[in-house]
C-alpha cells in the first residue's frame, strides 16, 4: 500500500509560507514542541483531550443511533435490552447496510489508496496518517455499531485518536520518532478515555501502537491518556465500573486454573479468528458486489438479535449488566456462539469495526462457560462465576487483540479489584503464548498478514523499507566494457585503476563483473576466453530491494560489490553498490533509531 494521503496536513503545511499571524503562531509552536521536551507533554497532553473529545462524540452518536433506529430509551445500550421491536430488528440491520455500502462504495472512489490504520502507519509511514481517512473509519464505525453490527467502536476510538495526533504532528512537520509517539499517544488517550482507564490507555499505545517501552516516550503517553482520560469523564461519555463480585483472598488451586482458562481462550480465539476470515473470504467469493455484501450480512444480523439483542452492538451494555450473574451452561454457550457468529458475520460482509469489545464480552461468557464446567471437578473451591468471568475476558481479549498488560490493566482498573492481579496476567500471558505459538498473530496482524503487509507490530520497520537499494547505489564507481579478449582488457586496464569493471554484452545488457588486479595476476596460459574471468554473473541488486535484502544477496553471492540493474529482464546497469558501504549505512540508521528509542 502507497503513503496514505494527508491533503488537510499538506495544505497546513504549505500555510506555513504565508506571512501572518498564524505562519508565525504554527512557527514558533513548532520550534518549542521540537526542542523543548515540557512543550511537548503540553501538545501531547492537548492530542489526548481531542482524543478524549472525539470518544465522547461517537459515543453519544450512537447511543443516540440506538434510540432512534430501535426505539429504545436513551441511555439504554442495544445488548442489554430485554425486548427490541422485531420488525427493527430484522429491517435496520439491513437497509443501515444498504447504506454502509454505498458510502464505502463513494469511499473507494474518492479515496482509492486506502486507509491506514495506527499500527500499520507507525510501523510503516512514520506516523503519517489522513485526518480526512480517520474521520471517516469513525463515522462508518458509528454508522455499523448505530444499526445494530455485532463490533465494538474501540477500532474506530484509536483511529480518530491516532489521526488527530498525525494531523496535528504533521502541521508541526515533527520528526519522524516524535510524530510517531504522538499517533502512539492520540490512541493511547482514545481508549483511555472510552474505558475510563487511563493504564489500560497508556499500554495501549505502548505494546500496540508504538511496540516499545521506553522511559522516554512513557511520560507523554502518560499525560496524553490522563488527559483523555479526563476530558470524557466530563463529557460523561467514559465507560462505568464493572459490578462483579470478587474475592479478596485467591486460593492457590484457582492458579492452576486461570492459566488452563487462558490456554483454552487461546484456542477459542484463534477459532474465532479463523471463522472471521472464512466469512470473510466466503463474501469474496460471492458473486454479491462490494456494496451489496453489507446488506447480506444485516440480512443475516437480524435472526440472530431475535434470539437475543445481547449478540448485536458491541456488548459494551450487556457485559456491564451481566458479567456477575450466573448463567446455565446452556444458556451460556448460546449466547457465546450467537456472539461470536455475529461478530464473524459483521466484520466479514464489510461492517467497520472491530474485536475489542466484542472480545472482553466473548471472554466473559467463556469464563462462565468454564465455571460451569469446573464445578463438576471434586477438591476445587467453589469461586465466584464473576471470577472466571473476569480472567475469561482478559484472556480472550489479549488472545484476540494481543497486549497482555493492556488488558490485565482493563481488568483490574475496570473492577477496582487488584486481589485478581496475578491470576488475571497469568491467563493473560498463557493465552497469549498460546495464540503466538499454535497461530502465531493476533487479529489485527492477522488481517495484516492476509493483505500481505509485513508487519506484526507498530514497530517501525519503515525506515528499513525507504533505505533502498536505488538511494544507496553509485554510479560514479562505474566503468563499462565491451566483450574481448582477457589480454586486450589486461592492457587497456591499469591494476590501480579500478576495483572492478562491468561487462556488457553484444546488446548493452549486464554479463558480469572482471577484477584487473586478477587479470594482471594470471598468466593467460589456457585462458583465452573472457567467461574465465567472469564473476556474479546472476547475482545482482534490483533497485527496490532494502538494504536487508541487498545483505542476503551479498552473503549468498560472498562478494564485496554487485552491479544494480533495473530489472531482471532488461539487465541494465544502473548503479554499483559495495557491501561495506550498504552495512555502514545500515549500522547508522540502526544506531539512529536506538538512540531515539531510549531517548538519547
Amino acid at each position: 500500500m502507497s503513503p496514505p494521503s494527508i491533503t488537510a496536513a499538506e495544505e497546513g503545511i504549505r500555510a506555513h509560507a504565508r506571512p501572518g499571524v498564524a505562519a508565525v503562531f504554527w512557527t514558533r509552536l513548532r520550534l518549542l514542541v521540537r526542542v523543548d521536551e515540557i512543550w511537548l507533554a503540553i501538545f501531547a497532553a492537548a492530542v489526548g483531550a481531542g482524543a478524549g473529545a472525539g470518544v465522547a462524540a461517537m459515543n453519544h452518536v450512537t447511543h443516540y443511533l440506538h434510540h432512534l433506529l430501535f426505539k429504545l430509551p436513551l441511555g439504554q445500550g442495544l445488548s442489554s435490552s430485554p425486548r427490541v421491536d422485531t420488525l427493527r430488528l430484522l429491517a435496520v440491520p439491513v437497509l443501515g447496510g444498504v447504506v454502509l455500502g454505498l458510502g464505502a462504495l463513494l469511499v473507494v472512489r474518492f479515496r482509492p489508496k486506502g486507509i491506514v490504520d495506527p499500527v500499520e502507519a507507525n510501523a510503516l509511514y512514520g506516523g503519517r496518517m489522513s485526518l480526512i481517512d480517520s474521520v471517516i473509519v469513525a463515522v462508518q464505525t458509528v454508522w455499523s455499531n448505530g444499526i445494530g453490527g455485532s463490533i465494538g467502536l474501540e477500532a474506530g476510538y484509536a483511529q480518530l485518536g491516532a489521526g488527530i495526533a498525525s494531523w496535528s504532528g504533521l502541521h508541526l512537520r515533527l520528526r519522524r520518532s516524535d510524530l510517531r509517539l504522538l499517533v502512539g499517544c492520540g490512541a493511547a488517550a482514545a481508549i483511555a478515555g472510552a474505558f475510563s482507564a487511563p493504564l489500560c490507555g497508556v499500554f495501549y499505545g505502548v505494546e500496540l501502537i508504538i511496540a516499545n517501552y521506553s522511559l522516554a516516550t512513557l511520560p507523554f503517553i502518560i499525560i496524553a491518556a490522563l488527559a483523555g482520560t479526563l476530558v470524557t469523564d466530563m463529557l460523561h461519555a467514559g465507560s462505568g465500573p464493572l459490578n462483579v463480585a470478587l474475592p479478596h483472598q485467591i486460593p492457590l488451586s484457582a492458579y492452576p486454573m486461570a492459566i488452563l482458562l487462558g490456554v483454552v481462550a487461546g484456542f477459542a480465539a484463534i477459532a474465532i479468528m479463523r471463522g472471521v476470515t472464512s466469512i470473510e473470504a466466503g463474501f469474496r467469493r460471492s458473486r454479491l458486489p462490494a456494496w451489496m455484501r453489507p446488506v447480506a450480512g444485516g440480512l443475516l444480523l437480524g435472526p440472530l438479535g431475535l434470539i437475543s439483542p445481547a449478540t448485536l452492538g458491541s456488548g459494551h451494555a450487556a457485559l456491564h449488566m451481566d458479567i456477575g450473574m450466573e448463567l446455565p451452561l446452556v444458556a451460556a454457550f448460546v449466547l457465546f456462539l450467537g456472539k461470536a457468529v455475529a461478530s464473524a458475520i459483521s466484520i466479514g460482509s464489510g461492517f467497520r469495526g472491530g474485536l475489542f469489545f466484542a472480545s472482553l464480552f466473548l471472554g466473559s461468557l467463556f469464563g462462565k462457560l468454564f465455571a460451569d464446567i469446573v464445578m463438576f471437578i471434586p477438591g476445587l473451591p467453589v469461586m465466584p462465576v464473576g471470577f472466571y468471568a473476569v480472567v475469561g475476558m482478559s484472556a480472550m481479549a489479549v488472545a484476540v487483540v494481543g497486549g497482555p498488560m493492556t488488558m490485565t490493566f482493563l481488568a483490574l482498573e475496570s473492577t477496582g479489584q487488584f486481589s485478581i492481579t496475578i491470576c488475571v496476567l497469568a491467563a493473560a500471558i498463557a493465552a497469549a503464548m498460546t495464540v503466538k505459538r499454535v497461530f502465531g498473530y493476533s487479529f489485527s496482524t492477522w488481517r495484516f498478514h492476509l493483505r500481505g503487509t509485513p508487519i506484526r507490530s507498530g514497530a517501525d520497520v519503515g525506515w528499513i523499507a525507504s533505505l533502498t537499494v536505488g538511494r544507496l547505489m553509485r554510479r560514479s564507481d562505474l566503468r563499462f566494457v565491451r566483450p574481448t579478449s582477457p589480454e586486450v582488457l589486461r592492457r587497456e586496464a591499469q591494476p590501480g585503476e579500478a576495483q572492478r569493471l562491468v561487462v556488457l554484452d553484444d546488446e548493452g545488457k549486464y554479463a558480469g563483473i572482471v577484477f584487473p588486479a586478477e587479470l594482471h595476476a594470471s598468466d593467460m596460459r589456457g585462458q583465452e576466453k573472457l567467461e574465465a574471468f567472469l564473476h556474479h554473473r546472476d547475482q545482482f541488486l534490483l533497485p527496490g530491494m532494502t538494504v536487508k535484502d541487498a545483505l542476503a544477496v551479498f552473503e549468498t553471492a560472498e562478494a564485496d560489490s554487485l552491479a544494480v540493474l533495473d530489472g531482471p529482464a532488461t539487465r541494465k546497469v544502473i548503479g554499483l553498490l559495495s557491501e561495506q558501504y550498504a552495512l555502514r549505512r545500515y549500522s547508522e540508521q540502526l544506531e539512529r533509531h536506538r538512540k531515539e528509542n531510549i531517548g538519547e
